[in-house]
Formats: C-alpha cells, structure tokens, sequence
C-alpha cells in the first residue's frame, strides 16, 4: 500500500451510514473513493457530492450515488487532497484545477477530512504553485493586474497549445510565491480581485489531516 492509499483508505474509514459525503478530486481523492465505493458494494448507504466531472464519473463507476446540491443542506463529511499542508493545516489546493468546487464542498462540511502524502508537508506554503482560477473575459488585465500588486512570476494554465479550461469554464493562473508569509491576508486580498472567481489558498478550513506514509502508516492531525 503506497502513502496516498493508506491515506485515502484511512480517510475512507470515517463514511458511516447515512452520511451525505464530499468527494474530492485527485490522485489521492481517488483513493478515498475507491474505498468508500468498496463500502457501498458491501451494504453501506450513503449519498454523495463530486467535486469535479472526473470524480462523478469515478462515483458512478463504483456505484455511489450522487444528489445535486439542492437537494442538499449540509455536507456530513468531505475528504479531499491538498498540494501543501502546512502546521495551522492551512493549505494550498488546485493543482488538478478542481479548486473551486473544492471549496464549495469544503466549506458546506461539517467536517473537512484532508488526505496527503508525507511529501506534502511544508513549513510554509507557496513552494508549489498557488492556483488562481480566473473568468476568461479579459483574463489578460486581470493577470497584469496581479503580476503587478505582486510582483511574482505569474503563468497562465495551459492544456496543451490551448488554454487550460476549468469544469466552470474558467482560466487558472498559476503564481509562485515562494514563502506565503501571511496566507489569511493573502485569502482576502486575492478573492477581493475583480476577475478573480477563487483561488487555492484553504485558511481555516480543514478540521483533520490524514498523512500517509511510505510504509502504509497513516498520522492524524487535527480533530
């Protein structure tokens, strides 16, 4: 069993019946997922959330069945994975450019279950490039606007010669900060830009980080 497994299964283990669950999207997400559908196939009931087309479809193939949002109040759980965790489990998420519907579940849960690999763990964020997701009409101002408030190298998500496109039809600019000092601020500021429909930064979100390790050990932080 590989780290994102031990991490994804472990997150699994916390689905009881009855839940409404958020499935996250990514390499270790899928994990989580193919464990809980596992679970439905051996009796346990459950409703569902996807927070991306690829993770609905992984739903479907195992069999977890999926509601739309309006049938939905509050999310009992939602397991997900992250590019960096740093120690206050602030965190950096987007790089399979999920990141808005990530956080539309994320913050709908009453419990926010993160699941990374070791690899994850920084000290600081911003090693890994913060995602910026953007709306397409004059995606070019508003990434001159934010090369220049913040003066960092700044590129555009491309999918090949072709713009990198979101599930919501958005642009993602991907921005390297290096050391984020001060994530909360720079929440704020980034969700205050015009043009600007979300970003990667997850400030006091997460309730629990499952961390898997090489061996097929997990650690639990948080509640």
């Amino acid at each position: 069993m590989n780290a994102k497994q031990a991490a994804g299964y472990r997150a699994a283990e916390l689905v009881k019946e009855g839940m409404t669950v958020g499935l996250g999207t990514g390499s270790t997400a899928y994990y989580a997922i193919e464990k809980i559908g596992e679970m439905v196939a051996s009796g346990l009931r459950i409703r569902a959330i996807a927070t991306s087309k690829a993770s609905e479809e992984l739903a479907a193939k195992y069999n977890i069945p999926l509601v739309p949002a309006a049938d939905v109040d509050r999310l009992d759980i939602a397991i997900d994975g992250a590019d960096e965790v740093d120690p206050n489990l602030a965190l950096i998420k987007g790089g399979g450019g999920a990141l808005l519907r990530e956080k539309l579940v994320a913050v709908q849960s009453d419990h926010f279950v993160v699941i990374a690999d070791s690899d994850k763990r920084v000290a600081h964020l911003g090693q890994f490039k913060l995602p910026i997701e953007i709306v397409p009409f004059c995606y070019e101002w508003t990434l001159r606007l934010l090369q220049t408030r913040y003066n960092v190298p700044i590129e555009m998500r491309m999918n090949g010669d072709e713009l990198y496109i979101t599930d919501n039809g958005n642009y993602i600019a991907d921005a390297s900060f290096g050391k984020i000092d001060n994530p909360g601020r720079l929440s704020d500021e980034l969700k205050a830009t015009t043009g600007v429909v979300e970003h990667g930064l997850f400030v006091d979100i997460a309730h629990t980080v499952i961390v898997g390790y090489g061996d097929g050990s997990t650690e639990v932080i948080g509640k």
